[in-house]
């Protein structure tokens, strides 16, 4: 179960165990929770902060700017969304064994458009590659997909390619939820 929660109350039990009291956004279904621990099992709960989410207009607008540039070089939106991608996107570089590369990259890339892998060297780990395993944007947050967006709106520039003025570019990254 994930939810938000918007405000914490700390209390103590009289055997001095901390209890906290977490006021969650909207209603939520905890019976299946209650039944566990009724059953003398305990939870494993992980607590985060909450992060933005990127908005689908901004996600269109990236798009359309793929696109447009798309035009001007001669190619298509999806190679330019994956360059950008490759040049200022999200990534993890792993250790994989040798002979679990090629469906390592098989099922990485079968994620979306913008989740792809590439075998960088032979790794220091013997019978190992490295490969680099790229996030597509779907996953990104408010700052990762900002990151993006400004690198997208920066090549337009160069290309003399119109976009949005600074201000409803900045209302966009601001929109996101």
């Amino acid at each position: 179960m994930k939810a938000l929660s918007s405000n914490i109350e700390i209390s103590y039990t009289e055997s001095g165990n901390q209890k906290l009291t977490f006021t969650l956004t909207q209603k939520q279904d905890v019976s299946d929770l209650k039944a566990i621990v009724a059953n003398g099992k305990l939870l494993a709960i992980e607590i985060s902060k909450a992060k933005k989410k990127r908005s689908l207009d901004s996600n269109s607008y990236l798009w359309a700017l793929c696109q447009k540039i798309a035009e001007v070089i001669h190619s298509t939106k999806e190679l330019v969304y994956q360059k950008f991608i490759r040049d200022v996107g999200q990534f993890e570089i792993v250790p994989i064994k040798n002979e679990a590369v090629e469906r390592w990259i098989e099922v990485w890339n079968s994620k979306g458009l913008g989740w792809f892998a590439e075998v960088m060297e032979d790794s220091k780990l013997p019978g190992y590659k490295k490969v680099i395993s790229y996030y597509g944007s779907s996953v990104y947050d408010q700052k990762e997909m900002s990151v993006l967006l400004d690198e997208v709106v920066r090549e337009c520039k160069e290309m003399n390619i119109e976009t949005l003025p600074p201000d409803e570019i900045r209302a966009l990254k601001e929109s996101w939820k």
